[in-house]
């Protein structure tokens, strides 16, 4: 299939900013970094918001990535009224500066949707990675639900990891030549770095002592009003499994802090840390028996690394891991989550099928069909068939 947009004659590299503010969105991104830098055509720049400031530049870190331009934004409580200012105006300028012929965002934050609404203003296509996740309700997760659905009325080109995704797209009335499956570039990211950087010394030492590895996280809007008390359920769920080790990188938000920290801080088998780098959130999903999590990226990641997933929200975007085996819904009762981790972690059999769960999420090669995608916009080559 040709594409007409641009000259094919016009020789000079396309210039593709990858806008980004976040941990996840900066590690799901440098894999299409890489795939974008390999081809002729493309010369990949990134535009950072500063959105996570610390877990963003540790993420940048293991992958050997320096923002061309930072925005800083990151306050201290930050609402997200502010967050929205102080994104859209500079953004935009920055965009003409660095002479984005395309403008890259993933997902689902605040960052994504700011900076495509900024290019849209400055007539810049924008290419949407993770395009087509739906919850089906705006307030869960809030106000990422929102924010992937008003990105996803703005972008050119649609990244999107499943046909699931692709389908909801259709609903929407998207046009179908410009959506691209390509799988989830979480799956090229966790393997790459889980496949070459050690498990850190100390949890490998239970682990080879026979004790089960089981990675906690929980920062969500939505689950911060009941914080306390879901974290009351898995305390209860620690005491109840005193065998196994329960990891907990805690958000650095003062409001997960405040709420997680009194609950479980005192518990021998629960180990409250700091956020983790990417080099060692990844080899600690692949060594685990079990992920709890609000997270959306760790569903899909641990999908790929073969590792069961209870899921600590209400619904997913995520159906397909759902309808595999991979992930369990938990919600975020607090009785009911309980109930769901005690099922999980008292029955090996369960744990055994959803390990065996085939992966719904993708091959480890959605970068390099989103480099191709992008090149085949402007002429640069072919069009790459969907993933499936």
């Amino acid at each position: 299939m040709s594409n007409p947009a641009h000259d094919p004659k016009i020789t000079a590299p396309k210039t593709i900013v990858l806008a980004f503010g976040t941990r996840p969105e900066a590690t799901k991104m440098a894999p299409v970094y890489a795939a974008i830098a390999a081809h002729p055509g493309l010369r990949p720049l990134i535009l950072s918001t500063g959105q996570q400031r610390q877990m963003l530049d540790g993420a940048l870190a293991v992958f050997g990535l320096t923002p061309d331009e930072d925005l800083n934004v990151m306050t201290d409580r930050q609402t997200l009224a502010d967050l929205t200012a102080r994104i859209v105006p500079p953004s935009g300028k920055l965009l003409r500066q660095m002479g984005a012929d395309m403008v890259l965002v993933h997902g689902d934050t605040s960052t994504s949707f700011c900076v495509a609404l900024s290019a849209f203003y400055e007539g810049i296509p924008v290419g949407h990675v993770e395009a087509g996740l739906r919850s089906g309700s705006l307030s869960e997760p809030f106000p990422e639900e929102a924010n992937r659905r008003l990105t996803g009325v703005l972008s050119t080109l649609d990244f999107s990891p499943t046909s699931g995704s692709k389908a909801n797209l259709l609903r929407e009335g998207k046009a179908p030549g410009n959506i691209v499956v390509t799988g989830q570039t979480a799956v090229d990211a966790v393997r790459e770095v889980a496949g070459r950087v050690p498990l850190r010394q100390a949890w490998q030492a239970r682990v080879q002592a026979g004790q089960r590895l089981v990675t906690v996280t929980m920062h969500r809007r939505e689950n911060q009003p009941m914080m306390r008390e879901m974290a009351g359920a898995l305390a209860r769920v620690a005491r109840a499994f005193p065998d196994t080790h329960f990891i907990y990188p805690v958000h650095l938000s003062p409001a997960v802090q405040e709420a997680v920290r009194p609950v479980l801080g005192a518990l021998p088998n629960f180990e409250l840390t700091d956020p983790l780098d990417y080099s060692d959130m990844a080899p600690l999903m692949a060594a685990s028996a079990l992920l709890a999590t609000d997270s959306g990226g760790l569903q899909e990641e641990g999908a790929a690394l073969g590792v069961p997933v209870a899921v600590l929200r209400n619904v997913t975007e995520r159906p397909e891991g759902v309808e595999a085996g991979v992930l369990r819904l938990a919600g975020n009762d607090p009785r009911q989550l309980e109930a769901v981790l005690t099922e999980l972690l008292g029955n090996e059999e369960t744990l055994a099928a959803m390990r065996a769960a085939r992966n719904p999420y993708g091959d480890g090669q959605a970068s390099g069909r989103i480099a191709a995608a992008i090149a085949w916009h402007f002429g640069l080559g072919e069009r790459p068939d969907d993933w499936s």
